[in-house]
């Protein structure tokens, strides 16, 4: 398969020093891209600033802002069979960036946000992706519910949820705890080492492929 993989935090730039992130650290994304490429596939790997080495055997493509890797897999997604978005993109981005420095003045700075697009969204609908859709969420309440309702809205095969509130797992970390949401049913997977629970989602995506190219032969 030829499978395309986003990962890690978008930087939205305020001023020229500063910019508005998030605690991703794209180490799912990269553990799923070299799972992946370990497994045969063709992985391309399209990825906000990270302090991870690029997997060996990939293609990589670097990008900054939310808007950068829209433009990124709107370029590469039709030639995919399968897309799985791993990173943690920003919602909104400063409606103006500034030329210079911004200096302190008064006691309160407003900034005004504007919305980036939505990429998995627009996958199926303006991108006109028919492949294998995977898409992540990084939840602190409600996680299957909310996984649910992101699979239908954004027509996805799989939503792959995770609980970022509890402590040891999910940002920053190695290891993670998994609930896959599928539009018939969900399986968890318990804690464990991101590249460990990257190659069960290797299985799972090689899974939907086949039972949607007919290959896959029910027992």
């Amino acid at each position: 398969m030829k499978v395309l993989i986003t990962a890690g935090p978008t930087r939205e730039p305020l001023d020229p020093v500063r910019y508005l992130t998030n605690r991703s650290s794209g180490k799912m994304g990269y553990a799923l891209a070299a799972a992946f490429a370990d497994a045969g596939h063709h992985v391309l790997l399209v990825s906000g600033p990270t302090d991870i080495d690029i997997p060996p055997g990939i293609d990589f493509v670097p990008v900054e802002t939310a808007s950068e890797m829209h433009d990124a897999v709107r370029r590469h997604l039709f030639r995919m069979d399968a897309a799985i978005f791993a990173a943690a993109v920003a919602d909104y981005r400063p409606a103006t960036v500034a030329g210079e420095k911004i200096k302190k003045s008064g006691e309160e700075l407003v900034l005004k946000l504007v919305r980036n697009p939505d990429i998995l969204g627009e996958a199926r609908d303006k991108m006109n992706f028919e492949g294998i859709l995977v898409g992540f969420a990084a939840e602190t309440e409600n996680l299957e519910a909310n996984a649910r309702d992101k699979l239908k809205r954004k027509r996805c095969d799989l939503i792959v949820a995770n609980d970022v509130s509890k402590p040891g797992i999910g940002f920053d970390s190695d290891r993670n705890e998994l609930l896959l949401v599928f539009p018939e049913h969900t399986a968890a997977l318990p804690e464990d080492e991101k590249h460990h629970l990257a190659r069960h989602l290797v299985k799972e995506v090689e899974l939907l492929a086949a039972t949607r190219s007919g290959a896959f032969q029910a027992p």
